[in-house]
C-alpha cells in the first residue's frame, strides 16, 4: 500500500477498533464467506472474534487486508 493510500485509511480508521472491524465483517460475511475472501486460518479454521483479533494483531499484513475489506464495505454503505 503506498504511503497516500496509508494516510487516507487511518484517517478512515480513526476511532474504529479492530474488533469493530472483525465483528462488522463477521455480521456481513459470516466465517465461511469472509475466510473465502480473505484466506487466513483464523478465519477458516475454528473461528473467533478472540483468535481473530490475536493472529491480526501479530500479523500487519493479514490486519490490511482485513482493514481493506472493512472499508470497502463501509464506502460502498455510504455510497447507496
Amino acid at each position: 500500500m503506498n504511503q497516500l493510500n496509508k494516510q487516507r485509511n487511518q484517517g478512515s480508521m480513526h476511532g474504529v477498533t479492530l474488533k469493530m472491524v472483525v465483528t462488522v465483517l463477521v455480521e456481513e460475511y459470516g466465517w465461511e464467506q469472509l475466510g473465502q475472501r480473505i484466506k487466513i486460518n483464523c478465519f477458516i479454521s475454528n473461528p473467533s472474534i478472540n483468535s481473530s483479533l490475536k493472529f491480526l494483531r501479530k500479523n500487519l499484513w493479514a490486519r490490511e487486508k482485513v482493514e481493506e475489506l472493512f472499508l470497502r464495505i463501509q464506502w460502498k454503505k455510504r455510497k447507496t
